[in-house]
């Protein structure tokens, strides 16, 4: 069915509405050192003309020092992306009138009981800081983290997935893996994801003859903004750049790599202007875990398989414990690739996937600090949905196997939202019984990080309550019939999967 008929259209909406709900109920999570550091560069910038965070970096302890300056460490694509955004808030939210309400409205009701008993307690910068925060990632991360979703449905409906298989995927990606609580806090992996896919989106109709130049220098801009937000994602995009030189014709891969080179000179200019160099550098001079980032190069020395279990089925920090959903993935590829079908895009997706995986199974630091999950392998779980759509599609066929497909995406839902709302900071790293130590403790004590919810009054767990009664009324609109338009094949009836 194309966009024009009324069943597409309504799913299209209840899938961007009830995404973008879960990534904005629950919210950027307080005095995290990652989110801080990305959003005091978007406030130097914006605030002083600097891409020194001397005067912010007290909330932080990811900066690099240089010839007596701090700066972030981290790489600047989310940071950059936010300028413009944050130049256009910030004069509201400096107002006086509204710092007022935004006090009155923190300092009262269940919020205010999430707040550390002996931290500082509440001020008004911290308020607008926060605010800034909570703007900055429905723009920048949780906007295009739910698009994403929607590029993803189309690009399977595109190739003969059934209604029900595309939705249920899509939905799992979307609410059933980290991808979702990532895409709610200012971190730069469910946003590298969400560019990623997009870019395979595009690549991938581009080979199939629908598109036009203009497509080609926008999937360069994707990939290469990619890059400059999470260096590591060179590997996903390298595996579609070669695709694209297998595919396409020479001039598209020349206005492909044409737009790539746009972020990469930004990333360039950005690196001169602080470190002196063009050279993606901030690590090498950060403040803490010298001797981590001085190990092999940059942490990266070579796989071990104490990391590549941790990375994937380990308690502590292992993908597929947390989404098993996923572990369709490999059924899928085994489908996809008997199949004969689309094996050049099985190839690209697949390569991305595993060299993403070895080269983060090669770091000293595999596990990523305090985080729900593996969240250096976010940007690789749209990949992995997508590889695991034939195995979905084989099971939506049959109603035992149906069954089986929701009851797992539900299990993964509740160990996503679970683990990623207890507590007010991320499971920390100290704690490798991430549930036993951390999780279930923080449940028991009703600590439930800070949402609307808690906003309003609300606390602990019911807090939750009205996210999920809302997600459930959308996702239930779903379900409710709607006629065809004259001469419009019903949902039901669609080809199969990878046609």
């Amino acid at each position: 069915m194309t966009l024009r008929s009324p069943v597409v259209r309504r799913d299209i909406a209840v899938i961007v509405i009830a995404l973008l709900l879960a990534y904005a109920y629950v919210l950027p999570r307080w005095a995290d050192w990652s989110q801080n550091s990305r959003l005091n560069l978007t406030r130097a910038l914006v605030e002083q003309n600097t891409v020194r965070i001397d005067s912010y970096v007290h909330n932080t302890g990811d900066y690099a020092l240089y010839r007596g300056h701090a700066y972030t460490d981290k790489a600047p694509g989310p940071s950059l992306a936010a300028v413009p955004f944050y130049a256009l808030a910030q004069p509201l939210i400096d107002q006086p009138t509204i710092s007022k309400q935004l006090e009155r409205l923190a300092g009262g009701g269940a919020l205010s009981n999430t707040l550390n008993p002996e931290g500082s307690g509440l001020n008004r910068d911290k308020i607008q800081t926060f605010v800034a925060q909570v703007l900055l990632t429905l723009i920048i991360i949780a906007l295009p983290s739910a698009l994403s979703a929607l590029v993803l449905e189309r690009l399977l409906a595109s190739w003969g997935v059934t209604r029900g298989a595309r939705l249920s995927l899509v939905l799992a990606y979307g609410l059933a893996t980290p991808f979702a609580i990532y895409a709610g806090n200012f971190y730069s992996h469910s946003l590298v994801a969400a560019l990623c896919i997009t870019a395979a989106a595009l690549l991938f109709w581009l080979a199939e003859g629908r598109g036009t130049w203009m497509r080609a220098l926008l999937i360069g801009l994707l990939m290469g903004y990619a890059v400059i937000s999470e260096y590591p994602a060179a590997l996903i995009c390298g595996a579609l750049g070669i695709y694209a030189i297998v595919r396409l014709r020479p001039r598209y891969v020349a206005w492909i790599i044409g737009g790539g080179l746009v972020p990469v000179v930004l990333m360039l200019v950005y690196d001169m202007v602080a470190f002196g160099t063009p050279l993606p550098i901030g690590y090498s001079h950060s403040a803490l875990w010298q001797d981590q980032h001085h190990t092999g190069f940059m942490s990266i020395s070579y796989p071990s398989l104490e990391a590549l279990w941790g990375l994937t089925f380990g308690g502590f920090r292992g993908l597929f414990v947390r989404a098993p959903w996923l572990l369709l993935a490999g059924a899928g590829a085994w489908i996809w690739w008997r199949s004969g079908k689309r094996r050049a895009e099985l190839i690209a997706i697949g390569a991305g996937t595993v060299l993403t995986t070895i080269f983060y199974a090669s770091s000293i630091m595999w596990w990523g600090g305090f985080g729900v999950g593996p969240r250096y392998l976010v940007p690789i779980i749209p990949l992995l949905a997508l590889m695991a759509a034939p195995a979905i599609s084989t099971l939506w066929k049959h109603r035992l196997g149906a069954s089986l497909l929701i009851a797992l995406i539900i299990l993964s839902t509740a160990l996503t939202w679970i683990e990623g709302t207890a507590g007010q900071s991320f499971p920390p790293d100290t704690i490798r019984a991430t549930w036993a130590g951390y999780v279930l403790p923080q449940w028991a004590e009703g600590s439930v990080a800070r949402n609307l919810g808690s906003a309003l009054g609300l606390s602990g767990a019911l807090s939750l309550l009205p996210l999920l009664l809302a997600v459930a009324g959308l996702l239930a609109l779903l379900a409710v019939p709607m006629r065809p338009q004259s001469g419009e094949q019903p949902a039901t009836q669609a080809a199969s999967a990878l046609s």
